[in-house]
């Protein structure tokens, strides 16, 4: 009951003042206020009309009406009391003293609006994990840590810079403590550094509002990178033949520990050091040069293709067509060169070019389109290179037969009658046919046929047949008749007719009465000289035995005109004497000596005897100019 007196005698006491004067107010209340963790903060309070207590209340606990209030050392009350001046002050100002205080005039019953008093912690400068140098690995990602521990109030955010500018996407965690307050606060930054990084010095800053310009941290990175290599190659463009130096240089941390050389994938032998120097071809147009480095953390590869100059190799022949009668053919064929090669089109043994390029295009082809095509290229600037290459058409059409010469023949002799047939596709038959029949292969009656191939390159359009009928005991209607060869295919069918020519038999009977009208002739001649001679042998059957000298010229033929004084010269001038007996001599049946030749008549004898009368038959015969022993 007492309790519930003492406000009701407040109201009346303050109800009479009022009525004797002004009633006590507020003439200035506490506000809001943000203080800095240490430093000293003051909460105004000024009353008007009042002279009584005057007390401040922490969070609703009474303070203590007493002006340097003991108890708390680092609180008092300031100001003129009789002026109605009530501050209070606290210095230095620590975390504790975050509250809600109130201004309170007692006696007057009054109180002030609350007033909160904000203290700020400032944060300590951060710390990054692994500073204040970061060793890291070019191209792998990694993550930076930044972390605020301590007492800061508000809790500080954590920033990264990079040469004053701010980097964004780091990743910012908080860790409470058990009791719920703020222990710690990170910043993890997650990036993947490049070999430009190296030396790259970045920066962590803790900021809040109790120090908006933040305390730094810097940290440095330290990059491990694979080598960054550069190939270059001099001259860069070459002709075939020609040295070429290829140079590979690296920057890399850990330092360079080896190079490896390759071209076109595969390595070069013997190739080592930053340094290679060969002898350009055409393969290093498409098959570039590559340079590999290594070091410890890793290795990378630069490759480069030289500008080779080189005549032009054929890497595409063309290839042979065969195509029927009235369609389109095209023939393509791939020369290699730098700068690229002018291509041309011609016939075999024609000059005429046809067409430019790898390609050449036939419309509507005829049997006179058949043959070999040919695709040039010209040397290259350097004049090496180029060439030709060749492939054949062939026109399938109906067959085309021509007749060969054929050996007049005698009658009921052998006979052989030929054709040439030239057909693509490849005939399915070659008929001979006549008047009372045909036939394809094989014999019948007198007839046989026979087919083989013709020689490469006869007629001019590639490979054909020879069809040959063969006639064995030829009769007189042969020799009127036409014999037909006939061919065909799936493209139609070609014929030509082949006569039998007759061969007579008088050139051999002139030949033959030629001989006997010769044999005739030296039949009589021979006779004559017989009888001349022997009847003059009969004169001188009176011829005693004696010996004869029978002479034999040496090499003069003449020696038989000479007269009988010539005949008795020197030996010197005249051929060897045989001497002979009478055996020599033969006696015929009427009792005439016949001088008998032991050469047979080669050599030409004469006997020596007697000087004959003038009218005596003496025949010189040379028998060598006859033509018998020529």
């Amino acid at each position: 009951t007492l309790r519930m007196l003492v406000p009701v005698l407040l109201v009346l006491s303050f109800c009479l003042r009022g009525r004797a004067g002004l009633a006590p107010h507020f003439l200035q209340q506490p506000e809001d206020q943000v203080v800095l963790l240490g430093d000293e903060a003051r909460l105004p309070c000024a009353l008007g009309a009042y002279r009584g207590l005057v007390q401040w209340t922490k969070d609703g606990l009474a303070l203590g009406g007493e002006r340097d209030l003991p108890g708390w050392s680092r609180y008092w009350i300031s100001g003129n009391a009789a002026s109605g001046q009530h501050d209070l002050h606290i210095r230095p100002v620590e975390l504790e003293d975050q509250a809600s205080y109130e201004c309170q005039a007692t006696q007057a019953g009054l109180r002030s609006r609350p007033a909160r008093l904000h203290v700020l912690v400032p944060p300590e400068p951060p710390q990054v994990l692994g500073g204040p140098s970061v060793s890291l690995v070019a191209g792998v990602p990694a993550n930076l840590t930044c972390r605020s521990r301590g007492d800061a109030h508000p809790t500080p955010e954590l920033l990264w810079f990079r040469d004053g500018v701010r980097l964004d996407g780091a990743i910012f965690r908080q860790t409470p403590l058990k009791e719920g307050t703020i222990g710690s606060v990170e910043s993890i930054l997650s990036l993947t550094p490049s070999s430009h990084d190296d030396g790259a010095t970045l920066v962590c800053r803790a900021r809040s509002q109790a120090l908006p310009a933040g305390k730094d941290t810097a940290v440095t990175l330290s990059l491990q990178y694979p080598p960054v290599v550069t190939l270059s190659a001099e001259p860069q463009t070459v002709q075939e033949g020609e040295k070429v130096t290829f140079l590979c240089q690296a920057t890399a941390q850990p330092p360079v520990t080896g190079y490896r050389w390759a071209k076109g994938g595969s390595p070069v032998l013997g190739a080592r050091g930053p340094m290679l120097e060969i002898v350009a071809d055409a393969s290093f147009l498409t098959a570039p040069v590559s340079c590999e480095v290594s070091n410890a953390v890793g290795s990378a590869n630069r490759s480069t293709a030289l500008d080779v100059q080189f005549g032009p190799i054929l890497q595409a022949k063309p290839k042979p067509l065969s195509v029927d009668v009235g369609e389109d053919a095209s023939f393509s064929c791939v020369w290699r060169g730098n700068p690229l090669p002018r291509v041309t089109w011609t016939r075999r043994r024609d000059a005429q070019v046809l067409a430019s390029g790898p390609t050449l295009r036939l419309p509507a082809v005829g049997p006179e389109d058949a043959g070999d095509y040919v695709c040039r290229a010209e040397p290259g600037l350097s004049g090496q290179g180029g060439g030709a290459a060749e492939a054949r058409l062939t026109v399938n059409a109906p067959p085309v037969v021509t007749a060969l010469h054929s050996a007049p023949a005698f009658l009921r002799g052998p006979a052989r009658l030929q054709c040439l047939v030239f057909a693509s596709p490849a005939p399915e038959a070659v008929v001979w046919s006549w008047d009372e029949g045909f036939l394809t292969a094989g014999s019948r009656g007198r007839f046989l046929v026979e087919n083989f191939p013709a020689p490469e390159g006869l007629g001019g359009q590639g490979p054909g047949l020879i069809s040959v009928l063969h006639i064995s005991g030829t009769q007189e209607s042969d020799f009127h008749r036409g014999f037909n060869c006939t061919a065909r295919n799936r493209l139609g069918e070609g014929g030509t007719q082949v006569s039998l020519g007759r061969r007579d038999l008088l050139p051999t009977v002139r030949i033959v009465a030629g001989v006997a009208a010769v044999a005739t002739t030296l039949l009589m001649i021979i006779t004559g000289v017989a009888l001349c001679c022997w009847r003059h042998g009969r004169a001188s059957a009176s011829f005693s035995k004696q010996k004869n000298l029978v002479r034999i010229p040496g090499s003069n033929d003449g020696s038989s005109s000479r007269g009988p004084e010539e005949e008795t010269g020197s030996s010197k001038d005249q051929g060897p004497i045989v001497h002979t007996d009478h055996s020599d001599l033969v006696l015929d049946e009427e009792g005439a000596l016949e001088t008998k030749d032991p050469t047979n008549g080669y050599y030409k004898v004469r006997g020596v005897s007697p000087p004959t009368s003038p009218d005596s038959c003496v025949i010189s015969l040379p028998l060598k100019s006859l033509g018998i022993f020529n």
